[in-house]
């Protein structure tokens, strides 16, 4: 059996090269397994995909989506039976092709800790400005008795989230974070999925029959659901009227699940507060955005999960997965057009 492994630059998370092949050499434990490393970006386009993979039976480190799943890019590779993704996310694709070609794909659910984190990191930016305050304190001249008067002063208004109520439209692994990380602040929680959800991991949320029903009630409302067909523009100058004007929405999700125009427009007009997004519709907004100059709309650049634990995580999680799958019992397996299973 081959084996070949994509290393993807994690210099930014503080993860070396030699870092990743210690943690991917776990596979050298599966008898037979003859591995192939080879450095590259994190999204490399089809055909070098295509030339990475030559014969091998499993490739680790590619993104899936519909570039890749396609009859022109799978027939050519007729031992590849697993390719194994190191992100939680994927872009819909044709299951038939998959199918046909017995391809297992699985992804990763290494993150769920971390891009909750950034997720209240960005409401943490939008209701309290702590780096604005700062500049502020390091750019004044205080030994001037002038500016006595502008110490123990906001920039900005300061909003408390303690009995405020979270909304989080998705209850994924994700979104079960941002709700553990919401009680502890205090906040009342409620939730939305496509099919409601049970057992005793969403005790302490109260999940909502509808999508309106929960953007009604929220003062913050959270995005974790992929983009699909069914999610595309879930967030729209429909929707967003339904929103409380002290609103604030948050998305570390996929940015087409914003309909970006009615966004800013929504933030012009004060119909919601203001936003957090690491996240947008085009990455990067090479075309522009609406949002780029929009009003109380805090941006960042698809960052959430790039932390140094995520991505060895991640790595150990791939790793273990296909051990899972070669002892007959696959696991994290996606599917092109299965959503009940991610909102």
């Amino acid at each position: 059996m081959k084996a070949v492994v994509l290393l993807e630059d994690s210099r930014e998370a503080g993860v070396s090269q030699e870092e990743l092949r210690e943690h991917w050499d776990a596979l050298k434990e599966i008898p037979g397994l003859e591995i192939s490393y080879v450095n590259g970006s994190v999204y490399p386009d089809p055909e070098t995909v295509s030339s990475l993979i030559g014969d091998a039976d499993a490739a680790f480190g590619i993104w899936i989506g519909p570039d890749i799943i396609n009859e022109d890019i799978i027939s050519r590779h007729p031992a590849l039976r697993y390719i194994g993704m190191l992100g939680h996310g994927y872009e819909m694709f044709e299951q038939s092709v998959a199918d046909r070609h017995h391809l297992t794909l699985t992804n990763t659910i290494y993150g769920s800790a971390t891009i909750a984190e950034y997720g209240f990191a960005l409401l943490m930016e939008v209701c309290h400005h702590v780096n604005e305050h700062s500049r502020h304190i390091h750019s004044t001249d205080w030994t001037d008795p002038a500016n006595k008067e502008l110490f123990c002063h906001t920039l900005s208004p300061q909003i408390e989230l303690y009995g405020k109520t979270m909304g989080i439209v998705g209850l994924g692994n994700i979104g079960l974070h941002m709700a553990r990380i919401a009680r502890g602040f205090g906040m009342n929680v409620i939730g939305w999925s496509r099919h409601k959800k049970s057992g005793s991991a969403y005790d302490g949320i109260t999940q909502t029959d509808t999508l309106d029903q929960l953007l009604a009630k929220s003062d913050v409302v959270s995005l974790h659901v992929p983009h699909t067909p069914e999610t595309t523009g879930l967030i729209n100058a429909d929707t967003l009227r339904k929103m409380k004007k002290t609103a604030i929405l948050i998305n570390t999700a996929r940015g087409a699940l914003i309909d970006e125009a009615a966004l800013a427009d929504a933030l012009r007009r004060g119909e919601i507060y203001a936003a957090g997004l690491d996240v947008l519709t085009e990455e990067p907004p090479l075309h522009g955005s609406p949002l780029i100059d929009a009003p109380r709309c805090v941006i960042t650049g698809h960052i959430a999960w790039l932390t140094r634990e995520s991505r060895l995580r991640a790595v150990d999680m791939a790793v273990d997965q296909y051990k899972s799958y070669l002892a007959g019992n696959p696991v994290s397996v996606i599917h092109g057009s299965v959503l009940d299973m991610i909102i």
